[in-house]
């Protein structure tokens, strides 16, 4: 991890640049969850900046900044009053009814010799003109502070006392102060009984006790002397630092995790970094055990051993420096984390026992009463569907059928298993371990761990064959099983993940250049699912769940920089269930529109169409015929039959390869000759055979181009 430039730094630069009024507040209470710290600094400063703008105000720039206790924002560069703004209001017609004209006058807080009667199109009406005054900077911070407080977005929030104010956690104090080069003043509030001042209070326990300040830049001194460091980055930057330099120092590395660090720089306020040892009999638990129970119950850093790859120490952060350089709270930290341990060896021991002797039946038995959904039944009955539908698509996947079944069965057999009971998190990586310990093919452990993957757009994709075969199984029972009862996401709502698993599918079969249509993949799920659950109703799903893989591809691919209308064009064609050929096809596409004459043929094509589409109408007749070049008259509409013919010649064959860039160059050099046909030749040609034949051509045009996409659905 890099160190960034400190936003408390950067803060203080732009504060020493101006002249301006600076406001400084700061809401400091009771304990605030890590959690919540980051986005509440941000709310702070959005309900605050929002406000003061609104109300007249405006400002340089502001930063926001929390720990543990307290939340923080700087404003510098404020107006020091608000500008005096002059308002003019239209009103009702001079003469209407006096109702109206009672409820214009107090809205305007004027009266009726005020107004002023003007000329408008329907007569004279009245106006009236408002002049309101500027206001003093701490006036409206008042008004706005006291907003922000009342209305505060937490996600949680409490009363405490007999007063009326929620909070996250008790709120104690109000610091707010404007400050310029004649010093600071105190905005006068009071919110529920705590009134705004100008003092804070540093660490709890090593610098306890209150102290004013005077500006920002004196706040954020005073707050360091006083054990607290303002900056959540900064807090985590140093506690990355010094777990890695200890570590480095001891020959060890530290497990990076960003989540966990921004966690703990939100538990404490003066971090302390301390190292110490796990206990040797724990030392061959799986390492991802030995993380994951360090971190979800101790929120602990792991250090491995780079030469042996074990985790064999642990970083902790306290929150306090203490005479023996934290001897006692690592002891204690030893013998707490040493229980939690003993627990995780415990599972580990038992659930080896079951692998090792009953190869994870057991396991699969219990899913059978596990619920899966009420209509689709067990989790056992899901795995039952799972096998029998990775054997099918196993061969096109390059997997062995009888591997991937076995793989399949036992997927999810680490579910029943008390390691992942307590700690879920670790499901299908266990199942690797067990199946190993089970004595099962290298390939059944992979997939056991990798058969969930991917569970985002950033997750590495499986690539053994086992393992994607696996992986596919899951989720398309998954997607399936939920479209068979009619389950599907709606707006925002997509309580059981399946655009992920549709994603998912997609990566899977892209990545790893998996040609099989999607309704031949599902196929033999649908019949499972119809026979197994005796599902009633319309069980059509194909042309349904084909469309919302295609919607989840357009959103996949738009990142790629691929438009929704060239996916469109290429959707439009036959064999858009194989999502692999499709893909190749709008990647061609796009790369030749790209280009001048595929961006210009896009015209020429439209020009054809339309025009051939309107005179088959008027006509009441398709020009399919072949058009015959003895009736072409002119050099270039002799030159278009010819680049037809070439063209031809080559995008079939290219077609019937599934080589889409050479056909879609060949299609874009068909632009030169279409555009010169256009320009020398009149279509609707009086002798009615040079018209018919001239139709056929175009309709030549668009067979010959349509053969490659649906250009109709091109845009320009």
């Amino acid at each position: 991890m890099t160190e960034q430039p400190s936003a408390l730094n950067a803060q203080l630069d732009r504060q020493k640049a101006t002249d301006m009024p600076d406001l400084l507040i700061e809401l400091f209470s009771e304990e605030i969850p890590a959690r919540m710290q980051g986005k509440a600094a941000e709310d702070l400063k959005k309900l605050v900046t929002n406000g003061l703008v609104e109300a007249g105000l405006t400002y340089a720039s502001a930063g926001a900044f929390s720990t543990p206790r307290r939340l923080a924002l700087s404003v510098e560069g404020l107006l020091a009053e608000s500008p005096a703004v002059k308002e003019e209001r239209k009103g009702p017609k001079v003469g209407a009814p006096e109702q109206a004209m009672a409820g214009f006058l107090r809205s305007t807080g004027l009266t009726e010799d005020q107004l002023e009667a003007r000329d408008d199109k329907k007569g004279q009406v009245w106006f009236a003109v408002i002049d309101k005054p500027g206001r003093p900077a701490a006036e409206i911070v008042a008004e706005v502070l006291e907003h922000a407080v009342r209305n505060f977005p937490w996600p949680k929030s409490m009363r405490w006392g007999t007063g009326a104010l929620r909070w996250v956690r008790p709120l104690h104090s109000i610091l707010c102060i404007l400050s310029d080069e004649a010093g600071a003043e105190v905005v006068d509030l009071n919110i529920d009984g705590i009134a705004s001042g100008n003092t804070t209070q540093g660490h709890r326990f090593m610098a306890p006790d209150a102290f004013s300040v005077t500006s920002f830049e004196d706040y954020a001194v005073k707050l360091k002397r006083a054990k607290v460091v303002l900056d959540a980055s900064e807090r985590a930057d140093h506690i990355w630092a010094d777990a890695t330099n200890q570590a480095f120092a001891q020959g060890m590395e530290v497990v990076e995790d960003r989540g966990l660090l921004a966690e703990v720089a939100g538990l404490v306020e003066w971090p302390v970094v301390l190292m110490g040892k796990i206990e040797e009999q724990f030392l061959d638990l799986p390492p991802e055990v030995l993380k994951t129970s360090m971190k979800e119950h101790q929120k602990f850093f792991s250090v491995r051993n780079p030469k042996t790859g074990r985790i064999e120490q642990y970083v902790t952060v306290a929150n306090i420096e203490t005479a023996d350089q934290g001897a006692t709270i690592l002891a204690g930290n030893g013998r707490v984390l040493s229980a939690r341990l003993a627990d995780g060896a415990f599972f580990w021991e038992n659930d080896l026992r079951i692998a090792k002797g009953d190869k994870m039946q057991p396991w699969i038995d219990a899913l059978e009463n596990v619920t899966f959904h009420n209509k689709l039944g067990s989790q056992k009955e899901r795995i039952e569907r799972i096998a029998a539908l990775a054997r099918e698509i196993a061969p096109a996947v390059g997997a062995d059928p009888d591997l991937a079944e076995q793989a399949a069965r036992v997927a999810k057999a680490d579910l029943s298993s008390e390691m992942v009971y307590e700690f879920p998190e670790l499901q299908g990586l266990m199942g690797r371990y067990y199946a190993d310990a089970a004595g099962m093919p290298a390939e059944v452990g992979a997939a056991c761990e990798e058969h969930y993957s991917p569970l985002g757009p950033s997750d590495d994709v499986p690539t053994a064959p086992v393992s994607v075969t696996v992986a596919l199984a899951d989720k398309i029972d998954l997607l399936t099983g939920f479209w068979a009862i009619d389950e599907k996401p709606t707006g925002s709502k997509d309580p059981f993940a399946l655009r992920r698993a549709a994603l998912g599918v997609i990566r899977l079969l892209l990545e790893n250049d998996v040609e099989i249509g999607l309704k031949t993949l599902w196929k033999p799920s649908v019949v499972m699912l119809i026979s197994q659950l005796k599902l009633s109703g319309d069980t059509s799903i194909s042309e349904d769940l084909l469309s919302f893989f295609h919607d989840r591809l357009k959103v996949f691919l738009k990142d790629k920089g691929i438009r929704h209308d060239i996916i469109d064009a290429c959707i439009a064609m036959e064999g858009s269930d194989d999502l692999n050929l499709l893909v190749k096809r709008a990647e061609a596409l796009s790369e030749a529109l790209k280009t001048d004459d595929g961006e210009n043929l896009i015209q020429g094509f439209k020009r054809a169409n339309n025009i051939l589409s309107k005179e088959e109408e008027k006509d009441g007749v398709s020009y399919e015929l072949d058009p015959d070049p003895k009736f072409a008259e002119g050099d270039e509409e002799k030159a278009l039959f010819k680049a037809l013919d070439t063209a031809d010649g080559v995008i079939k064959p290219a077609m019937g390869q599934g080589d889409f860039a050479t056909a879609m160059a060949a299609m874009a050099q068909l632009r030169g000759p279409i555009d010169a046909f256009f320009e020398a030749t009149q279509v609707n040609d009086d002798n009615p055979i040079v018209r018919r034949n001239r139709l056929c051509l175009l309709h030549r045009i668009r067979v010959i181009c349509g053969g490659v996409a649906d250009l109709t659905k091109v845009d320009g």
